[in-house]
């Protein structure tokens, strides 16, 4: 019998291959690990997803001035591609209003009402974007999702839930708007409301109240899929199209052929496919942070660049269009219970289903009832509890959340993010003007890389961060304390973070140390402060930090920390036994 070892060069080459396989496809990862146990809601969330996005994404389809039927094409390889290559568990990438509005701006004057040419220049915008996105990948840009804070991202999303309601009002009460912008059309619809269809709105209302109450009651139960079934067979039983109730009607079947387009004014798409991408980036990484997962890895803004680049990419392919992410989609698959890019698959799995024969049955789905459900998948997305904390928190911080909120309804997602964005870097760029002073009487700190004579303390860990705790250094900020804990020999115990140097910090670095001491609890950690100086206190306590560490935990000098570990570990020491009699 003869036996063969594996050379440690051959076992190390395919460890890096294994993990360079599992950074580039994080989702193939994900499923390789599955639980059996998040099937049902993953199915569940895929069903109703799949009955949601059809009529969704034909309307952003014919918004984008293209067929409906182009909507579904572009949801197919989107899917797909994000599911795979995506950092997010739930992020939910196709068809999507701003993009959609993009394309129709960006194409309607190139294609000179030639159908054929705007929907080749369509689809070579897609294939542009994605090749835009798979440039700042290989650049690795994804350090922008670090400048996009919190109060940022609060005033997003309910700057983002006013546009989707917004857009909604004449599909769920019947009145026409008009107006170029959100603010416009909002005013136009509230001076349009003898319009209002009686029966459009009760059966709107009908089902956003049905919604709510299915959720107070029984938030378990998959109420958009429900709404769909009763409202489609409420349509059906009282023949409700002859009394003025608009539904979807014909689905055309059919999957189309890749292509690649060949458009004659292509070279005009390269500068607007910029902004087509900023806008689609920067709402890829907000909405996937909105919905984090326990348990799930941090988005990856590097790796967002690559998935919707491809996701792009084959979209164009497919006779489509620029794609981004969907926040009332995202929103529902996470009301209905989705954890992973399953739902994704099994919503696609449908989505082929109705291409090709049940196309028939959502032709009497009511539009009332769909804008119902964008409503309710919208309400959800407002942080008030963000708007909250960040008025309890710093004045200043609450204006910038108000101001993102009121930029997008005004100048529109993109330049209400950009005016936000200058504005976040105005206020960290006076904070990191301010350097901590020195206590009395506290010794230097070195790091014991550089003194390898230096004596350290079993079981527990000192990480010291010197730059101020911002929204530009969060994320940053979390990894490197994380690495460190995870780079240890021996078991930890105690984590202490040295805040000597941190001179400023904001909302979004208190979030990312609020997640830390989280992460590190749940491991069985003790988590410390040492070196706090009273202002750093303050804000600690205003977040609701301070007692949440517990100010037995908060430390003044190294020395008090290191006294006060050695009396916890003397404690978790077991009674020594009495061996006299």
């Amino acid at each position: 019998m003869t036996f063969s070892r594996r050379s440690p060069s051959n076992g190390t080459d395919e460890v890096m291959r294994s993990r360079v396989f599992s950074g580039l496809l994080p989702g193939v990862r994900v499923l390789h690990g599955y639980h059996r146990s998040w099937l049902a809601g993953d199915a569940v969330a895929g069903i109703t997803v799949a009955a949601y996005l059809v009529p969704q994404v034909m309307a952003y389809a014919a918004l984008a001035g293209l067929a409906p039927i182009t909507g579904l094409w572009t949801m197919v390889p989107a899917m797909v591609l994000y599911a795979v290559l995506g950092s997010s568990r739930r992020l939910s990438v196709g068809p999507e209003s701003t993009t959609a509005l993009m394309t129709a701006a960006v194409v309607g004057p190139l294609a000179d009402g030639d159908a054929d040419e705007y929907a080749a220049l369509a689809a070579a915008l897609a294939i542009i974007v994605g090749v835009l996105a798979l440039l700042a990948w290989c650049l690795r840009l994804g350090f922008v999702n670090d400048l996009l804070s919190q109060p940022l991202l609060v005033g997003y999303m309910a700057g983002l839930v006013a546009v989707m309601i917004i857009g909604q009002l004449t599909r769920t009460t019947g009145v026409v708007t008009h107006g170029d912008g959100d603010v416009r059309e909002l005013l136009s619809f509230f001076g349009s409301l003898d319009e209002l269809h009686a029966g459009t709105a009760l059966l709107s209302s009908a089902s956003l109240a049905f919604l709510f109450g299915l959720r107070w009651k029984f938030p378990r139960v998959p109420g958009p899929l429900l709404v769909v079934l009763i409202a489609t067979a409420t349509v059906m039983i009282f023949d409700l199209e002859q009394r003025g109730i608009d539904v979807v009607g014909d689905v055309p079947a059919g999957l189309p052929r890749p292509a690649f387009p060949t458009p004659e004014g292509a070279t005009d798409l390269f500068l607007p496919a910029v902004g087509v991408l900023l806008v689609g980036y920067i709402d890829n990484v907000l909405t996937a942070r909105t919905f984090p997962l326990r348990g799930e890895e941090e988005i990856n803004g590097n790796q967002e660049f690559l998935a919707l680049g491809a996701s792009n990419i084959g979209a164009g392919l497919f006779h489509g269009f620029p794609v981004s992410s969907s926040g009332s989609r995202t929103a529902l698959a996470a009301a209905s219970g989705g954890r992973t890019q399953m739902y994704s698959l099994f919503a696609l799995s449908l989505l082929v289903c109705v291409l090709l024969f049940l196309h028939p049955l959502l032709a009497r789905f009511p539009s009332a009832a769909l804008g119902a459900i964008v409503i309710y998948a919208a309400v959800r997305l407002v942080d008030l509890t963000g708007f909250r904390r960040l008025a309890a928190f710093r004045r200043n911080e609450f204006l910038l959340a108000v101001a993102a909120l009121v930029g997008v309804l005004v100048f529109g997602i993109l330049y209400g993010i950009l005016v936000a964005v200058g504005l976040s870097a105005i206020l960290a760029a006076r904070a990191a003007r301010r350097q901590p002073l020195p206590g009395p009487g506290i010794a230097p700190v070195h790091d014991v890389d550089d003194f390898s004579r230096s004596r350290t303390i079993p079981g527990l860990i000192v990480f010291r961060y010197d730059s101020p705790l911002l929204f530009v250094t969060a994320a940053s900020f979390k990894r490197r304390a994380l690495a460190a804990s995870n780079k240890s020999r021996g078991r930890v115990r105690w984590f202490v973070l040295d805040v000597e140097a941190i001179a400023e910090v904001d909302f979004t670095g208190l979030k990312a140390l609020e997640e830390l001491r989280a992460e590190l609890c749940s491991r069985g950690i003790v988590f410390a402060l040492t070196h706090v100086r009273p202002d750093l206190l303050h804000d600690l306590g205003t977040f609701g930090l301070a007692d949440a560490i517990g100010h037995d935990r908060l430390f003044p000098t190294l020395r008090s920390t290191a006294d006060a570990f050695d009396d916890w570990t003397d404690e978790q020491q077991p009674p020594k036994a009495d061996n006299h009699r």
